[in-house]
């Protein structure tokens, strides 16, 4: 019998591949009169098929993407002719899926308009921005929103993988490939198989773990630790960062590769001290979550209070607001007030009332001793923060060390007497290349 040869047909199109699998199962009837190199030789061509019907099927998606941009360019196109209220009804309007509460600001709209065009094409989105913005929120938004909507979601940490587990944790091994490998395990990639799996902090991800991660959004499939089979999946990847991947690609610390392939679409997330109209809404929001979980009512909160978290610059962000109402809802009974705010917090509230230590104001209507202590105090705290900025270079974190003081809490003090640890980086530059060019001079 002579086998079929896969010469005589042109692979651009399914008639030809369908064509090429019926003369491929008509060979395959013989296949017990066949001999050992004519079983290899269709085992080849089977492998040639397979090849052929996954090329035709990254065309086709990429098809069915481009279409589905294609026809939401319009409402993009429209969209910024509308007011940030226009915008945001018309999000809700498209049968826009969204778990929570979100206000007018125009980045924020901008980012979920993004995502409610890309969640449908099922190209792989990378999401910026600072920690406790919301970036899981976000890929929920996308998968909740895309043709995966009906599968898994699954969420992996990669900066709390070891980097000698990276490759089990994602694609996962068979028994006895490893010391402690028991059983047989999915990775994550299967596990998300016909849904979307988020990578959180890619960022953190070691180069190692960078190349095989490249390998299966490339080819849609992965090998388990200890086995030669190959799995096909279809997973969606949904990546996330605070940290900027474009300079780390171009310091050879993440590789320029994975980053193209992850931000085909590209969003960032906006702090919230740039979207404070959404902060009355996530305390109300925030206050009947935690009134469902503590099982009692809303808290309420004191002028001063609500004046304060309106205010307040949250270097953690949406998550940061979260755990605060969380913790008034739990320390105060029906009625809060700034005197359940951390310490840290009060600290920074108080430096709004504390009266200066040069008034000219008389002794009668001026300052009593106490804030004449609390003031002085202020001042001493602030200039041993300014030479401690001077000796670090202006190194929060370095600063942190040596006083023995959680970063978020010096971040705090810095704002409380509005120091830019930024200025004593560039005044030590400065001070360097003063000393350098001295040095050459002489």
């Amino acid at each position: 019998m002579k086998p079929f040869s896969f010469k005589s047909l042109s692979a651009t199109s399914y008639t030809s591949v369908l064509e090429k699998l019926d003369s491929l199962r008509a060979g395959l009837r013989w296949s017990s009169q066949l001999e050992r190199p004519e079983i290899e030789r269709l085992l080849s061509q089977t492998g040639e098929l397979r090849e052929e019907i996954q090329l035709l099927s990254r065309k086709q998606r990429f098809l069915q993407a481009y279409d589905a941009l294609s026809e939401n360019a319009a409402l993009t196109d429209s969209a910024s002719s509308l007011s940030l209220s226009e915008r945001r009804k018309a999000l809700m309007d498209r049968n826009f899926v969204f778990e929570g509460v979100f206000g007018d600001n125009p980045k924020l709209l901008e980012s979920f308009e993004i995502a409610q065009l890309a969640a449908p094409t099922g190209l792989p989105v990378l999401i910026e921005g600072e920690s406790g913005t919301g970036k899981e929120l976000l890929a929920r938004v996308v998968h909740s929103n895309g043709r995966h909507r009906d599968g898994p979601f699954v969420s992996v940490n990669c900066g709390a993988i070891p980097e000698d587990l990276i490759e089990s944790e994602l694609f996962g091994h068979k028994k006895g490939a490893f010391t402690g490998a028991t059983s047989d395990r999915k990775g994550k990639f299967e596990s998300a198989n016909g849904g979307t799996l988020f990578l959180d902090e890619i960022g953190e991800l070691p180069l190692s773990g960078q190349v095989k991660i490249l390998r299966a959004l490339q080819a849609r499939e992965i090998q388990r630790v200890g086995s030669d089979d190959i799995i096909r999946v279809d997973t969606r990847v949904v990546a996330a960062t605070n940290r900027n991947l474009r300079e780390m690609a171009q310091a050879g610390t993440f590789r320029e590769d994975l980053y193209y392939r992850l931000s085909v679409i590209k969003v960032t997330l906006p702090p919230l001290r740039d979207r404070r109209d959404e902060i009355p809404l996530l305390i109300d929001y925030f206050c009947s979550e935690a009134a469902s979980q503590l099982e009692r009512p809303p808290v309420k909160m004191s002028r001063e209070l609500r004046t304060f978290l309106r205010t307040y610059d949250y270097p953690g962000n949406i998550r940061e607001l979260r755990n605060l109402v969380f913790r008034l809802s739990c320390l105060a009974d029906d009625y809060a007030d700034t005197k359940h705010l951390p310490e840290e917090l009060r600290v920074s509230l108080n430096e709004t009332q504390v009266p200066s230590l040069t008034s000219n104001r008389p002794l009668s209507r001026g300052i009593s001793l106490i804030d004449a202590k609390k003031a002085a105090s202020d001042e001493a705290e602030k200039e041993f923060l300014e030479n401690a900025l001077h000796e670090t270079s202006g190194s929060i974190s370095e600063l942190a060390r040596r006083i023995d003081m959680n970063r978020s809490h010096v971040q705090v003090l810095l704002k409380k007497h509005g120091i830019d640890f930024r200025k004593y980086r560039v005044a030590n530059d400065n001070t360097k290349s003063r000393s350098l060019e001295s040095d050459i001079t002489v």
